[in-house]
């Protein structure tokens, strides 16, 4: 397969090229329509489309080894249709014992009673998640948070990205179709994505039916709570108050709802952080709720971008969302996680918490500007000078503003649109 001279390059393929380099098979598992099988595609020598080829299913089902002869590294799209493939890549992998045999991609997870071998030193897993501004081009990437986790120091810049531009990209989102796009196409684009979800992939992925008003009433309540560590009771109780007729939605109905929303990567929760404290400061362990694109949680809320220019508080939360969804990327690209810190006090909070396996961390809020970056900083530095027994690699504010620079007290300012991997 020859690779698509049209395709804007992912942080994604360094990935996946190391990881072909190295195992016999790659899963890539990603909200549908991240990209997922452009990106295989590039990578690729031949292909299966599961969703497309229904004797290709055929001959899965009666023996999955039919499908697996091929040039290789061979594609087999949409694989969790057909879950025995697992047990069968497994196998071949392990036959072969050659990397760079196959890459699985996938756009649910598939359940927990279809059983599967352990693919621990065959299969390398990498998550998908929609582009970042950086790989749409909107962020220049100059300051890189791999540097900043090294304890480099980043250049001064300035960005040329305003509030109505990151309210735009909210709103639009990072879906690789919809680059270039208005405002309004893009609203078609992901009306139709949500109204997918909630008709059918939810039921599909929990495996019984579902009442699709109750499914939005909590979709949308979790997009009024994202960026917020909140309780599922608490998400129900909200859903509650948009229910028409005393139709209300229960703990034990919603469970499900959330569960295959997990399976579906549209949920993307941030879990909190355990580091190593200095104070016996007892922590939240409730996820920070967060859609996989702040563009979901915009388009359940009937959010434009005028709209959010009006709503300076939604569109702060929204923000946040935004630079979440890229420093997860950014991160993944470097080997580290992302988490969040809370006292359950409500004493002190931080945004972000990216930690490489290594224990090198840094702390991050995420602001839109003005005077939250002097309470931002504040938090910051009490974080890294009173709670964790390591130092930071660095303190820094994601921001919507104009220029990147170290304050006096060694806190960096970059603006959203200047970072990158």
């Amino acid at each position: 397969m020859e690779p698509d001279p049209s395709y804007r390059t992912r942080i994604a393929d360094r990935l996946l090229e190391e990881a072909l380099g190295v195992l016999g098979a790659v899963v890539i598992e990603g909200p549908r329509a991240s990209g997922k099988t452009e990106t295989a595609r590039q990578h690729a020598a031949s292909e299966v489309l599961f969703d497309l080829d229904a004797e290709a299913r055929t001959a899965a089902a009666i023996d999955p080894r039919l499908i697996l002869e091929g040039p290789t590294p061979r594609l087999l799209d949409e694989w969790q249709r057909e879950p025995q493939l697992w047990d069968a890549v497994r196998r071949a992998v392990d036959d072969r014992r050659l990397p760079g045999q196959f890459v699985l991609t996938g756009s649910a997870m598939p359940t927990d009673d279809i059983p599967r071998h352990s693919g621990a030193g065959r299969f390398s897993v990498i998550r998908m998640r929609p582009m970042t501004l950086f790989e749409q081009g909107h962020s220049n990437g100059v300051v890189s948070l791999g540097a900043l986790l090294a304890g480099e120091d980043p250049p001064a810049d300035r960005c040329g990205l305003d509030q109505r531009a990151y309210a735009e990209r909210i709103v639009i989102g990072g879906w690789p179709g919809l680059i270039g796009r208005s405002v309004r196409e893009s609203d078609v684009f992901i009306r139709g994505y949500l109204d997918a979800i909630v008709e059918h992939d939810v039921e599909v992925a929990s495996g019984t039916r579902r009442d699709p008003d109750k499914v939005r009433r909590f979709l949308r309540a979790y997009a009024q709570l994202t960026a917020h560590p909140v309780s599922l009771s608490k998400l129900v109780e909200r859903a509650g108050e948009q229910a028409a007729n005393g139709d209300t939605l229960t703990r034990f109905a919603a469970e499900p709802y959330l569960e295959a929303l997990r399976r579906l990567m549209v949920v993307d929760e941030v879990e909190a952080w355990n580091a190593a404290l200095r104070s016996r400061a007892r922590l939240m362990s409730t996820p920070k709720r967060l859609l996989v694109d702040p563009s979901l949680a915009a388009n359940l809320m009937d959010c434009d971008p005028e709209r959010l220019l009006g709503d300076l508080n939604t569109l702060g939360y929204l923000f946040e969302s935004l630079a979440t969804r890229d420093v997860r990327v950014y991160a993944q690209a470097n080997d580290a996680s992302v988490f969040y810190y809370r006292e359950r006090g409500g004493e002190l909070e931080v945004d972000l918490v990216v930690e490489r396996r290594d224990g090198a961390w840094l702390g991050i809020e995420v602001k839109l500007g003005g005077n939250l970056i002097d309470r931002a900083a504040a938090a910051l530095l009490r974080l890294s000078e009173t709670r964790v027994a390591a130092p930071a690699a660095a303190l820094v504010i994601l921001t919507a503003t104009e220029y990147a620079y170290r304050r006096e007290d060694g806190v960096l300012v970059v603006p959203l649109g200047l970072l990158g991997p």
